[in-house]
């Protein structure tokens, strides 16, 4: 499988670069020998084609993808433009992604690709590098919100950076309900074994995952689960789909007020995830939530450490999240260690082929 069989037309403002006045059937038709003037500057463009352009063919995004105008037009594309490309059944998959995570996005993308979801991806990129590399090879499928991240801090778990990062998506979310569309956010740490969107029952405003480990019965319930030790619940900022309701945007709306104040300091290495639990909590009487099957969605700390849990429900898992674990090396030899790495050997099912 090539990369362009994963690539659709062009949002309009990129297609109709060439008129059709320039059609080679409006010129006019003559005779050439290949040894007057004209016929050697006919051979000469022949070989400056079949040696300079015919190559760029070849290149995922075309001869165009790698120009200094592409760049600056899709640093120009807005994510209204973005998310109206990628949508399908006004419904579009969601990650943010900084430069030192793309070997996780190809992992996960090949996954999802697995699925037959990949057209509905949008990368919202944190640094230019990113978007740049991700649009040459998948035109449309990345766009950044300005102010870029700086790309060496935004990885690093617990810095001030990643923070930055992670408090953003909140508003990347809201933005995307405020213009119409259900979306799903995924952390890229993750892989798809299933399709998540056939466990999106009923009509709630907010799905989510509970990121604690014991074991719940298969039939547990998908209310909000209670507070735990710290007075809030463990749910995971990972795995959300929001329906474009009101109160999916009072939840995200809230969440942006908590991660306000409760800002990173060295003394308290804040995330993300505490504020996504406290707007919960604090909007569970005005919004239907809806807690998703553990079976389904577990925690890496469940599915990576309880072998006989995952032995027991062998066959139902759709979502895997490799965390309760940090640094990217760990990560890797974990996925690698379980099978669930695709990135080396599966690039060419990815729509970004190998990086």
């Amino acid at each position: 499988m090539t990369t362009s069989l994963h690539q659709r037309p062009l949002p309009s403002a990129f297609s109709d670069r060439f008129p059709a006045s320039l059609h080679y059937s409006n010129l006019p038709h003559r005779q050439i020998s290949i040894f007057s003037r004209a016929g050697l500057l006919a051979l000469l463009s022949l070989m400056l084609i079949l040696g300079v352009i015919v190559p760029w063919a070849d290149m995922p995004g075309g001869i165009f993808s790698a120009n200094k105008s592409s760049v600056q037009q899709w640093r120009r594309y807005t994510l209204p433009q973005a998310v109206s490309f990628v949508a399908k059944n006004g419904t579009v998959i969601v990650c943010a992604v900084s430069r030192a995570y793309l070997p996780f996005l190809n992992n996960w993308l090949i996954s999802i690709s697995r699925q037959k979801r990949q057209d509905m991806v949008l990368v919202i990129a944190e640094d230019y590098a990113t978007l740049d590399l991700v649009n040459q090879r998948w035109p449309g499928h990345a766009v950044l919100v300005p102010p870029a991240l700086d790309a060496q801090s935004a990885h690093k778990f617990g810095s001030q950076g990643f923070f930055n990062f992670t408090a953003r998506r909140p508003q990347h979310l809201l933005h995307i309900l405020e213009l119409g569309y259900s979306v799903m956010y995924n952390d890229v740490d993750m892989v798809w074994l299933g399709d998540p969107f056939t466990y999106l029952q009923g009509s709630h405003d907010v799905y989510f995952t509970d990121d604690m480990t014991p074991v719940k019965p298969l039939d547990h319930s998908h209310e909000l689960p209670p507070p735990g030790k710290k007075g809030r619940t463990y749910i995971c900022s990972c795995m959300i789909f929001l329906r474009p309701t009101a109160g999916a945007k009072l939840v995200m709306k809230t969440w942006i007020k908590e991660l306000q104040a409760q800002p990173w300091s060295r003394a308290k290495k804040a995330n993300d995830q505490p504020a996504f639990n406290w707007a919960l909590n604090k909007t569970a009487g005005q919004v239907d939530l809806y807690l998703l099957p553990q079976a389904a969605f577990p925690t890496g700390g469940l599915y990576f450490k309880n072998k006989t849990w995952v032995q027991e429900t062998k066959g139902k898992h759709v979502i895997i999240h490799n965390n309760y674990i940090i640094g990217f090396e760990k990560k890797i030899k974990r996925f690698h260690d379980y099978g669930l790495w695709l990135a080396d050997d599966h690039a060419n099912e990815s729509p970004l082929g190998k990086l």
